[in-house]
């Protein structure tokens, strides 16, 4: 059987599944499930090495003398689950989730070392993700020299948005040089309009995609492609996020570089110390918090409705934008389990004839795809399980046929 070997590497984290070819047109795995799928836990320094199947118990690694070998030794974990658990598959090619393709990249490529270079620009606009993706590269490119590395890009989805929606009212030169709105979550988007597709009617008007996470974005979309998104030059803009802090007035970086703040710790702060966590002071789980407010915890329940409260702004902002919504989808990790943002999120939008079905959304697990709108309502919900890895796999199976 051949696969594509899909990864996603993080920081800590080292996602993975191989994705079959179904049918002979590029691309045609719509409706072929991945398998051999898992992650590796523990990457970061001091972390504990674990490979976790997506159906099995946790396994776990030996640690290695050196710290730098502890990618080595999860690829080896990778490689030895995918020998047991497909002998005899064939693996075609290795398709990589990146966060930034900048302006260099609207759509997937074979990764070289120009490529490389060139995304490695692109760290500092993305620190969390960027970095952690090219090492996932660099580190397969050594595993499997063979193999063709296909890189795809969070940014690609959103490429072929109109002009205004990708300026600042900055310089010509600046935009020229590309300051400019990219967006993200695009691997994403790209799949939710996949599937919406094949169960809405509605699919090619004006969709309103929610993206609910660790990260979150929202992204407005006509004829399945992207006309709007709250992120923009960086991963930091728009809604309230676990850790990072959304729209903020460029004002309160130059304050805080005058009050002395380094350019390190203003990264610091705006990445990893603010969002969910910043505002509770306790966490960036969306499910501890709402037990902490559950038991009274006022900054947990303030951290709730600020992350509330940015996404109805925003979600406005969109509709504005679409000029009305036919149809409003949640995914994402909070987008899929929390049935209370969902329905916050749908009681905000009310005036546009948004009605939830409650006793649909309380049900939904994000276990599969489900509708959640009222039988009255002018607009479809549906709660959609992202699935990047597959949108990946197709666009290396189309890259590859294309030779």
């Amino acid at each position: 059987m051949n696969t594509i070997l899909v990864i996603n590497a993080g920081s800590s984290t080292l996602k993975f599944a191989l994705y079959p070819r179904c049918g002979d047109t590029p691309g045609e795995i719509a409706a072929h499930p991945s398998f051999a799928a898992g992650q590796i836990d523990g990457l970061q320094p001091g972390g504990r090495l674990r490979l976790c199947p997506s159906d099995a118990d946790p396994v776990e690694l030996s640690e290695p003398a050196d710290e730098a070998q502890r990618f080595d030794v999860a690829l080896q974990a990778v490689q030895a689950h995918v020998a047991a658990v497909a002998p005899g598959t064939r693996i075609a090619a290795v398709a990589h989730r990146i966060v930034h393709g900048g302006r260099y990249y609207r759509a997937p490529i074979r990764l070289d070392d120009t490529a490389m270079m060139l995304l490695a620009s692109l760290n500092p606009l993305a620190p969390l993700h960027q970095p952690h993706n090219l090492a996932g590269v660099r580190a397969l490119r050594k595993a499997f020299p063979a193999l063709p590395q296909i890189g795809c890009f969070d940014t690609a989805f959103h490429a072929g948005m109109p002009e205004l929606e990708t300026r600042y009212a900055l310089p010509q030169a600046l935009y020229d040089e590309g300051v400019r709105r990219y967006g993200f979550h695009g691997l994403s988007y790209d799949y939710v309009m996949q599937v919406l597709r094949g169960c809405s009617s509605r699919a090619d008007g004006r969709v309103l995609m929610a993206h609910l996470g660790s990260g979150a974005s929202l992204c407005g979309a006509r004829e399945g492609r992207s006309v709007a998104t709250s992120m923009g030059f960086s991963a930091l803009d728009g809604l309230v996020m676990g850790s990072r802090c959304g729209q903020l007035d460029p004002g309160v970086v130059l304050h805080l570089w005058r009050e002395g703040w380094t350019e390190a710790q203003v990264e610091q702060l705006l990445y990893k110390e603010s969002g969910l966590l910043g505002v509770s002071g306790l966490s960036a789980d969306m499910r501890l918090l709402r037990r902490a407010a559950d038991d009274g915890n006022a900054q947990a329940r303030t951290a709730i409705d600020l992350f509330t409260y940015r996404l109805q702004r925003e979600a406005g902002a969109l509709a504005a934008v679409l000029g009305g919504v036919d149809v409003l989808v949640c995914t994402g990790g909070i987008g899929e389990h929390d049935a209370a943002t969902r329905a916050a999120l749908a009681q905000a939008l009310h005036y546009l004839g948004v009605a939830l079905d409650s006793a649909a959304n309380a049900a939904a697990r994000g276990d599969r795809i489900a509708a959640l709108h009222a039988p009255a309502s002018a607009v479809e919900v549906w709660v959609v399980p992202t699935d990047e890895g597959r949108v990946a796999a197709q666009a290396a199976w189309t890259l590859l046929a294309a030779g």
